[in-house]
């Protein structure tokens, strides 16, 4: 699995309606969506990814959008922000940091 996972090219789209963020991360195995509210802490099941049940919190920290996860693991979480045209991510898991950086792409034609 982990091998699979390593070769998939990730697309991430985001999203907001109102005050409600909806984030998905879409590939050609596996897509993952999952949406809440900015200041609102809400219950998150992480399902086909790495399946963890847990209490998120999003909160606006400067320019970045970042969580904080309350689970089975210590000092979990993410921070999305963008810089020069590029959306950055990064996970932390206990003293671990993944990151990651997403070039944009251009909006179909009649998508807004």
């Amino acid at each position: 699995m982990r091998k699979i996972a390593l070769r998939l090219k990730q697309r991430k789209v985001i999203e907001q309606k109102e005050d409600v963020y909806i984030i998905k991360t879409l590939t050609t195995f596996r897509n993952y969506t999952f949406s809440f509210r900015v200041g609102q802490e809400f219950e998150e099941f992480t399902k086909g990814l790495d399946n963890r049940h847990c209490k998120s919190l999003v909160t606006w920290q400067g320019n970045r959008l970042f969580c904080t996860q309350e689970g089975e693991k210590k000092s979990r979480g993410w921070a999305h922000w963008i810089e020069d045209d590029k959306l950055h991510l990064e996970l932390y898991c206990e003293n671990e940091v993944c990151k990651q950086v997403f070039k944009r792409n251009a909006l179909p034609q009649g998508e807004d």
